[in-house]
């Protein structure tokens, strides 16, 4: 009987602008296999180019089609910037791997990318195994890197194609490089705060000469708690 592995894996921790999201992907081991051949492996290899994202739309189609079980979550960035604000995104991450778990099928082993932040994960899930690089020792792995990656390449195409009309185009994915700052210093130029669609926990300090020395990013963010139910936990 051939073995079932879940593998669980993020995209978007990092950005400014935009959500993160987390996926599960369970394979049995000729589907692995079959994957590894057509060129499945993590998703940041393959850059940020459209001809990158056109391969992971299209590996993550062929995830699809071959894995036992694909899931996703999406983690919007209010509730991001509630729980960094509390020092707790670890805990944020660990808890939305626990309801993609929670979702997936039984499984003989586990498969957590990032051995600090899954390895705690253990205690509950004793056939979960935690390891840093983990996409590049599983398909399943880096099937669950590929789905974030594309899921999120998905979500940011909305939010650039709403931005064209009155900025052009919005290159940088949302991360932190000179392309989104372009694009923030622009948008608060115009508006004079920040997009909703930006961390308010990140640092802005290339815009207190537009938004002024006393500019508060936090300033309009509840940290109070959210009903679970609002925490942008999506598929």
């Amino acid at each position: 009987m051939a073995k079932l592995t879940l593998g669980i894996d993020e995209a978007g921790r990092g950005p400014v602008l935009g959500p993160m999201v987390m996926a599960a992907v369970c394979l049995d081991t000729r589907g692995a296999r079959a994957l590894t051949r057509s060129g499945l492996r993590d998703s940041k290899s393959f850059g940020a180019s459209d001809k990158a994202r056109a391969r992971r739309a299209e590996l993550a189609a062929q995830v699809q089609a071959i894995a036992l079980h694909v899931d996703v979550c999406v983690v919007d960035v209010v509730e991001i910037d509630r729980r960094v604000c509390r020092g707790e995104l670890n805990v944020l991450e660990r808890e939305v791997a626990q309801t993609l778990i929670s979702r997936a099928p039984h499984v003989d082993r586990i498969i957590a990318d990032g051995r600090t932040l899954f390895g705690p994960l253990a205690a509950r899930y004793p056939n979960l195994v935690a390891w840093n690089k983990a996409e590049s020792r599983h398909a399943a792995v880096a099937g669950a890197s590929v789905v974030a990656k594309h899921r999120r390449d998905q979500i940011f195409e909305l939010i650039r194609q709403r931005y064209v009309p009155i900025f052009g185009d919005v290159r940088g994915g949302g991360y932190g490089n000179e392309a989104t700052r372009r694009f923030l210093r622009a948008y608060a130029r115009k508006f004079h705060r920040l997009p909703p669609e930006a961390r308010r926990s990140w640092p802005f300090h290339y815009l207190h000469d537009i938004l002024g020395d006393d500019f508060d990013p936090l300033a309009d963010l509840d940290t109070r708690d959210a009903n679970r139910s609002q925490l942008g936990f999506l598929g």
